[in-house]
């Protein structure tokens, strides 16, 4: 019995032992989802909180509930304060500028400065570090140091034939400054530097040329970086106010920022309109965030790993 004894005590030992581990490894998952919740309803109540007085037609009502939980309660859903928006403002032509300039800028710069930072990460020449520490350093310029100084230069180019002097009041002037971006740049170097030379030299030995290698090898294998930098220009981009304030003069090329902070100055304000402009300003971002939120997150957590 004495060794039977013996033999079961460590076995039981070891059961407590587990059971205490899964007991705390319990304990903390608990508190870490707890804790995400609370981060959850910390970002999301002031989403929830715009799209239910959007949805409130009375504005009494909404000004009552804004200091209660009322305010995150639709006690009744109407549309009204989205018809006044867009009889009140040129919402659809704000809408179609916004997705022209921020398209533009997102299309044209992911060709752009993925095509610098491939240059920079695979070819050797003279100046390369040179160029590469140039474009980490233009990261912490603001644009606000740079901004009337490049409103000058946009105002003295040419027009381009549209009869009037400089870029002011046009799409290229909203497009063109912010095609090449240092942060994208090196986004896109940190991703190609850690993808393998194999295939690019076994292209090579095939006598591909470096832009085959590029479009047909590279791109097909950066599809994270690429969202990833696509989602994060298109959310700098589509927010936008200080520029467009200063080149655009009327709705003909005014994006959405614009027109909102001239809807908002309307006097009486009415907030549940403002809350109904916020809101079909918000969709469009939430939207691209969820369609390219599994390559942001694999792109992000690819370059913590490796950077």
């Amino acid at each position: 019995m004495a060794v039977r004894t013996e033999q079961l005590a460590p076995a039981a030992a070891g059961t407590v032992h587990g059971t205490g581990y899964q007991l705390r490894r319990l304990i903390f998952r608990l508190l870490d989802y707890g804790l995400m919740i609370l981060l959850a309803i910390f970002f999301l109540f002031p989403l929830i909180f715009m799209l239910v007085s959007s949805l409130k037609g009375d504005e009494g009502q909404v000004l009552r509930d804004m200091s209660s939980l009322q305010a995150f309660v639709p006690s009744s859903i109407s549309f009204q304060n989205y018809q006044d928006v867009f009889k009140n403002v040129p919402f659809g032509r704000n809408m179609l500028n916004s997705v022209i300039v921020t398209g533009g800028i997102v299309a044209l710069g992911l060709l752009v400065n993925s095509m610098i930072a491939y240059s920079l990460a695979r070819i050797n020449f003279r100046g390369r570090s040179i160029v590469l520490a140039v474009v980490v350093s233009l990261i912490i310029i603001p644009f606000q140091a740079v901004a009337v100084p490049l409103l000058l230069l946009v105002n003295s180019l040419p027009s381009f034939g549209l009869g009037k002097p400089g870029w002011i009041d046009s799409y290229h002037v909203q497009i063109i400054p912010f095609v090449a971006d240092a942060f994208s740049i090196f986004l896109f170097y940190q991703f190609f530097i850690a993808i393998p030379k194999d295939l690019e030299e076994a292209a090579l030995v095939d006598g591909a040329g470096r832009f085959r290698i590029y479009w047909s090898i590279i791109i097909p294998l950066s599809k994270p970086v690429f969202a990833t930098v696509a989602i994060l220009q298109f959310l700098s981009r589509w927010g936008e106010l200080l520029w467009p304030v200063m080149v655009t003069r009327g709705d003909s090329y005014r994006p959405l920022p614009v027109a909102m902070q001239t809807f908002f100055g309307q006097q009486p304000r009415q907030w549940g309109d403002i809350m109904a402009f916020a809101a079909m300003v918000t969709i469009p971002v939430l939207v691209i965030f969820l369609i390219f939120q599994r390559w942001f997150v694999q792109s992000v957590t690819s370059t913590g790993v490796k950077g």
